[in-house]
């Protein structure tokens, strides 16, 4: 039942991606609001086959944590979840992503109209400027700014070393850094194609002190998130 449920749910997925993005390609040619507003209903489709083919849920805690205007949300990556979620849950998100995702066709365009923010990870230090510009600009424009500080997707219950960009980014907007956790990787796993039943809790933590350096906002980054993503591991998954 589960992989026929998680099929069902794939087949929806391509059809929504393929449909939405065709339908979607006259607001190339409009402002960036209107690509904002297309990858919104995109992902808020998407959330809602997955919650009634699969029968996924999703809960949010401690929007409270959230201020209002530019931010950077550091987040953590467990499953391909993490990168459509905020997407519905954002007045106006913008992904901190790898350059090659923007030239897949119709996909990449979409993305790239609605100011996500392409990073080349060998581009060395020139891409890390033209990152931090797009980031500043973005941050200016009253965007949040989601960033993944893992820099890929890590396993249920593996920690990793937490890249510096996040830290870069923090620095050159001067906006609030906020963590975030999550247990998405126990319902959609890191490259599975099954997806299972049961309750993604996310959990948006009180932003940064202001003034922390690399080495100690990078481990504050990591201990919070991932002490709070080992909390949620231990709850029923079914809430």
């Amino acid at each position: 039942m589960i992989w026929l449920r998680s099929l069902i749910f794939n087949i929806l997925l391509f059809g929504i991606t393929a449909v939405v993005g065709i339908i979607a390609i006259p607001t190339l040619l409009m402002p960036s609001s209107a690509a904002l507003r297309v990858t919104r209903l995109w992902a808020q489709l998407v959330i809602l086959a997955l919650r009634y083919s699969v029968g996924v849920r999703v809960e949010v805690r401690g929007w409270e944590n959230l201020p209002p205007g530019g931010v950077v949300i550091a987040a953590k990556h467990q499953s391909a979840f993490d990168t459509i979620i905020w997407l519905s849950l954002l007045d106006k998100p913008a992904y901190v992503m790898k350059k090659q995702l923007l030239a897949i066709p119709v996909y990449g365009w979409h993305a790239r109209n609605a100011g996500m923010i392409p990073v080349d990870r060998e581009g060395g230090g020139p891409a890390l400027r033209g990152m931090l510009r797009a980031a500043t600009a973005a941050v200016a424009g009253g965007a949040q700014v989601v960033i993944f500080p893992e820099g890929t997707r890590t396993p249920v219950g593996q920690r990793v070393a937490y890249q510096p960009g996040v830290v870069a980014i923090a620095a050159g907007t001067g906006a609030p850094v906020v963590p975030v956790a999550t247990d998405s990787g126990r319902v959609w796993g890191r490259r599975h194609f099954l997806k299972r039943p049961g309750l993604i809790r996310i959990v948006i933590l009180p932003p940064l002190p202001a003034g922390l350096n690399r080495t100690r906002m990078l481990e504050a980054l990591q201990n919070q998130i991932e002490d709070t993503t080992d909390r949620l591991m231990a709850e029923p998954q079914f809430g």
